[in-house]
């Protein structure tokens, strides 16, 4: 069973997660905008991602006995001042939310909750790989400059990336 303030944390988180969903949507329509296609289609998969992770949350919340209460999401922007601009957002909103997952940790630990401290630590993990593939792009795009050439080539990249499930516990 769920203790109500790691329910109202995990709540939140899940909210946190839908906006993430919607902040990447906005990011890709962002890049459909400018004509690039593969930027978009990077965000795409991003915002599927993040869907995914606010389902990991809403079903651990019921596995545990708890109740998800949906909130408000926020509207997101809806342009940036360039690419580059668009990914150090998104590499900001990963640091962001890594540190949710550590204080969801924090609170966990604190409320002696093993299970959801379990359950969180494949999240912790993630927001590794989240934060290394968003800084990856903006490292790219800051060597790259106003190259268009280079834009192009990176645009092509990005537009390759294919969306895969995570794997279920104990797969």
């Amino acid at each position: 069973m769920l203790n109500k303030e790691m329910e109202r944390a995990l709540n939140d988180q899940i909210n946190a997660e839908l906006y993430s969903a919607y902040l990447y949507l906005a990011m890709a329509a962002y890049s459909e905008s400018i004509n690039l296609n593969g930027f978009a289609n990077w965000m795409r998969i991003q915002a599927q991602e993040e869907l995914t992770h606010a389902m990991k949350f809403y079903d651990f919340v019921y596995e545990r006995g708890g109740r998800v209460v949906l909130s408000v999401v926020d509207a997101p922007p809806e342009t940036w001042d360039s690419p580059l601009a668009a990914f150090e957002g998104a590499y900001e909103h990963e640091c962001k939310v890594s540190a949710m997952i550590n204080d969801l940790v924090d609170l966990s630990i604190k409320k002696k909750d093993h299970a959801t401290n379990n359950f969180l630590q494949w999240f912790v993990s993630e927001q590794v790989e989240e934060e290394a593939s968003t800084d990856a792009v903006v490292q790219k795009l800051k060597l790259i400059g106003d190259q268009g050439n280079g834009i192009f080539m990176l645009d092509r990249e990005l537009g390759q990336r294919v969306f895969h499930a995570p794997a279920s516990e104990g797969e």
